[in-house]
C-alpha cells in the first residue's frame, strides 16, 4: 500500500461524496435532518450543478442506481432523446459530414437530468416514506447560484482553456466570463460590458439559473417538460436554430430500468444498462476477476497491464454493440455470462500489449455517492458531455445546454446513428456493489473513456486488495486513450507510479506518456463503503474539490 497522505473518512449515521465540497455538504445537511439518501442526492445534485458549472448542468443528463437493503437494487434513466425533427438528412441539408461539437446544432438531444431527480423524489416518497420538500431540497443550489460561489480552480482553467472555442456561442461569454461593472457585479445579462476570464477565489453568481431553480422548486420539477419554464426554453431554443421543440420536451420521461448485475468473487457489481458503457465497466471488473492475483503490487506493472489490457477488450465490444437499447443486436446481460468472461480474460497476454487505437475523448461530468444510516445507497451521475456542453446558455433560464447528440453519427449504418427520438450512447456509467460479507460500496468517476478504468482501479483496490476508500482514491491512476483535449491515444500514468513500472510497461509495448503527480485528467474519483455494524468510510478525490462528508 502506498504511504497514506490522506485518512478516509469515517462516520457513524451516514455519508456523502462529492468533487466539490459544498455538494457533499447539502447532501450531509440533508441526512441530519432526517432525510434519506436520495434525497439527500437530489439536493447535492442540484448544488453541484450551480458550483462546479463547467463539468455538468441541469441542461445535461443523469443517471442513478439505488440499493436499498432487502431488495434488488433499482435504475433511473434519465437520458434525453433525440429531437424528432434531428435527422441525418437534416445535417446533410447544411452541407455538414458530422455533427457539431458544439453550438445550436450540437443541442439536439433533450436535457434529461431534472427528469431523473423528479423520478428519484416520487420513488423516495413512495418507497422510502421520504418527507423533505422538493423546496428544502433545493434551497442551498438556489443561494449559491443566488448569492455566488468562490471560483475554483478546475472551472478557471477550463473557462480559460476554452474561451476562444465558445466566447461566440451564445450565451457563453455573458454566463462564464465575467464582468467589472458595478452594475453586472452579480455576472447577469449585460452584453455591452467587457468580459474577462474568472480568477481563482472570486464570487460567481447565476441570478437567472437561481430564478429557474426557484420556480423549479414552487412549480414542480416536471415544469421543465411540460409547464411555463418549458415553452419558454423551447421558444428559446428555437430561436437559436436547435431541433429541440415544447413536443421533444413534453414526449420526455425518466425510466426505471433494471441495472446489469455481475456476478463477482466478493458478492454482486452492478451498473447502468445501455445506453450507458455501465457493461463496460462491469466486464473489465469481470475479466479482472479471473487475471489478477493476491500477489500483485497495485502499483506495478503487472496490475496495470492486466487493467489496460481488459479494457482494451472491454471497449471492443462497447464499440461494436452498445447503442441506444431498442436497436441493440445483442443481449447485454448476456455479456456478463462466465463462460463469455472466461473466454475474455484468456486473451489476455501478461508478456505483451495489445495493439490499440482511437479512443472516443473527452467528457464532462460529475459523479456522486449518499449512503444514509437504514443502508440505502445512491450512486449518480449527470453530465453535459463535454466541457460547458454545447456552449448554449438559454438567455432567460440560464440553463446550459449539453451536446451529448454530437456522439450520433451522420453515417445511417453506423453503430449510432443519428435517428429522431433515438437515445445518444453515454459514457456515463454509475456503479454499485453489494459483498457477500455484507459490506455495500458506491464507486464511480467522470471523464470519458476514463470513467471505466478509474472505476476498475478502486474497485479492485478496494474489493480485491484491502484498501480504503481514500487511498484507493489518492494512489496514482492511468488513463488509455484520449480526453480533456488530448490527442494521444498513449497510455497515460501519473508521474507517482514507481519508475520500475513506467519501464516495465515500455517494456511490454505500451506506448506511455507520464502526467503531473495529481493530474485532473485522470478525473475525479469517489467512493464510500457501508460495514455491515453500520458505520461508514469514505474517500474523495484530491484531483478535484470534493470531500466526503459524514455524520
Amino acid at each position: 500500500m502506498p504511504a497514506q497522505l490522506f485518512n478516509p473518512s469515517r462516520a457513524t449515521h451516514g455519508m456523502a461524496v462529492a468533487p466539490h465540497s459544498l455538494a457533499a455538504q447539502s447532501a450531509a445537511a440533508v441526512l441530519r435532518e432526517g432525510g434519506n439518501a436520495v434525497e439527500a442526492m437530489i439536493s447535492a445534485a442540484a448544488t453541484i450543478a450551480v458550483v462546479y458549472p463547467h463539468m455538468n448542468s441541469i441542461g445535461g443528463d443523469g443517471f442513478w442506481l439505488i440499493s436499498r437493503p432487502g431488495s434488488d437494487p433499482v435504475g433511473i434513466e434519465a437520458c434525453g432523446a433525440a429531437a424528432m425533427s434531428a435527422s441525418i438528412e437534416r445535417y446533410r441539408e447544411q452541407g455538414l459530414n458530422s455533427i457539431p461539437h458544439r453550438g445550436p446544432l450540437a443541442a439536439n438531444t433533450v436535457a434529461g437530468t431534472v427528469s431523473g431527480w423528479d423520478a428519484a423524489f416520487q420513488w423516495s416518497k413512495a418507497s422510502l416514506g421520504g418527507r423533505l420538500p422538493l423546496a428544502r431540497l433545493l434551497e442551498d443550489a438556489i443561494g449559491y447560484a443566488s448569492h455566488g460561489v468562490p471560483v475554483t480552480s478546475s472551472q478557471s482553467r477550463c473557462v480559460a482553456a476554452k474561451r476562444d472555442e465558445l466566447a461566440q456561442i451564445p450565451g457563453f461569454a455573458d454566463t462564464f466570463l465575467m464582468s467589472d461593472d458595478t452594475h453586472d457585479a452579480n455576472n447577469a445579462n449585460n452584453a455591452n460590458a467587457p468580459r474577462r476570464l474568472p480568477q481563482t477565489g472570486e464570487r460567481f453568481m447565476q441570478p437567472r439559473l437561481a430564478a429557474t431553480l426557484d420556480h423549479l422548486a414552487r412549480a414542480g420539477l416536471d415544469d421543465f417538460y411540460r409547464g411555463d419554464l418549458a415553452r419558454g426554453m423551447a421558444a428559446e431554443l428555437a430561436t437559436l436554430g436547435s431541433p429541440v421543440a415544447l413536443s421533444d420536451l413534453e414526449r420526455h420521461r425518466a425510466r426505471h430500468v433494471t441495472p446489469m448485475a455481475l456476478t463477482h468473487s466478493i458478492g454482486t457489481v452492478y451498473n447502468m444498462p445501455p445506453p450507458t458503457q455501465g457493461i463496460v465497466s462491469l466486464l473489465i471488473v469481470g475479466m479482472l476477476d479471473r487475471v489478477l492475483k493476491a500477489g500483485m503490487d497495485p502499483l506495478g506493472p503487472e496490475y496495470v497491464h492486466a487493467c489496460v489490457e481488459a479494457t482494451k477488450l472491454a471497449f471492443a465490444i462497447r464499440d461494436a454493440h452498445v447503442t441506444d437499447p431498442d436497436y441493440m443486436d445483442v443481449e447485454p446481460q448476456a455479456l456478463l455470462d462466465p463462460a463469455h468472461l472466461d473466454s475474455l480474460a484468456a486473451k489476455i497476454s501478461m508478456e505483451k500489449a495489445a495493439a490499440w487505437g482511437q479512443g472516443l475523448g473527452p467528457a464532462d461530468t460529475v459523479w456522486l455517492g449518499a449512503i444514509d444510516g437504514d443502508g440505502v445507497a445512491v450512486s449518480f451521475i449527470q453530465s453535459i458531455y463535454h466541457e460547458f456542453g454545447s456552449g448554449i446558455v438559454l438567455p432567460s433560464s440560464g440553463v446550459n445546454w449539453q451536446n451529448r447528440g454530437c456522439g450520433f453519427s451522420l453515417d445511417p449504418n453506423s453503430r449510432n446513428p443519428l435517428m429522431p427520438g433515438r437515445r445518444p450512447f453515454h459514457t456515463l456509467n454509475p456503479a454499485l456493489a453489494r459483498f457477500d460479507d455484507g459490506r455495500t460500496l458506491v464507486y464511480g468517476n467522470m471523464g470519458g473513456d476514463g470513467q471505466p478504468q478509474s472505476q476498475s482501479a478502486v474497485f479492485t483496490r478496494i474489493a480485491s486488495y484491502g484498501w480504503d476508500p481514500q487511498t484507493a482514491i489518492d494512489a496514482p491512476r492511468w488513463l488509455l486513450g484520449r480526453t480533456w483535449g488530448q490527442s494521444s491515444d498513449s497510455l497515460k500514468l501519473e508521474s507517482r507510479f514507481p519508475a520500475e513500472t513506467v519501464d516495465a510497461l515500455c517494456r511490454l509495448g505500451h506506448d506511455v506518456d507520464v502526467l503531473q503527480a495529481y493530474d485532473e485528467t485522470m478525473g475525479h474519483a469517489g467512493a464510500i463503503v457501508r460495514f455491515p455494524n453500520g458505520l461508514f468510510e469514505g474517500g474523495h478525490d484530491p484531483r478535484s474539490d470534493g470531500a466526503a462528508v459524514g455524520w
